[in-house]
């Protein structure tokens, strides 16, 4: 009886486990990366700002860093016209279809320490991944139609 309890328990867990694809993801986005370009999928000017803290202007050309054996990173704001300065976070990658390839991204600011997470969160969606790019989209409400910010990332 107690080798059955433990195999179920040991297939419990196992089936709990983070996917191979999710841990292949992890393993890739490790490092450091430079946000090039945002996009809008709708034509115009508008006022965005992005994750609570600056924007667009501000976000091209900053610099991040993903440290997934903890789920923590830090992006740095580099234009001097913004408030410059190192933005810490936690993220988590979760799979949402394994035949597409696409992630659900959670993006939660911290303080420096790591300690202090925010109420807030980002959910993006991780559209592409490779060994050098990645992309991010994320799609919130305008005048009641979706409206897609997308995110351009270089590995550097």
């Amino acid at each position: 009886m107690k080798k059955v309890l433990l195999l179920l328990v040991t297939i419990l867990f196992i089936s709990c486990g983070t996917s191979k694809t999710v841990r292949t993801s992890k393993k890739v986005i490790k490092g450091d990366w430079t946000l090039n370009s945002i996009s809008y999928s709708e034509t115009g000017t508008y006022n965005v700002t992005l994750f609570d803290d600056a924007s667009k202007v501000c976000f091209e050309g900053s610099t991040w860093r993903f440290i997934p054996n903890n789920n923590t990173g830090l992006y740095n704001i580099n234009d001097t016209s913004c408030s410059i300065g190192e933005r810490h976070f936690i993220f988590t990658i979760q799979e949402v279809d394994e035949t597409t390839g696409l992630y659900d991204f959670l993006l939660k600011p911290t303080n420096e320490k790591h300690k202090s997470v925010t109420n807030k969160g980002f959910r993006i969606q991780l559209t592409a991944l490779s060994e050098t790019t990645m992309q991010w989209q994320q799609t919130v409400a305008v005048n009641n139609s979706p409206f897609t910010i997308t995110m351009n990332f270089s590995k550097l």
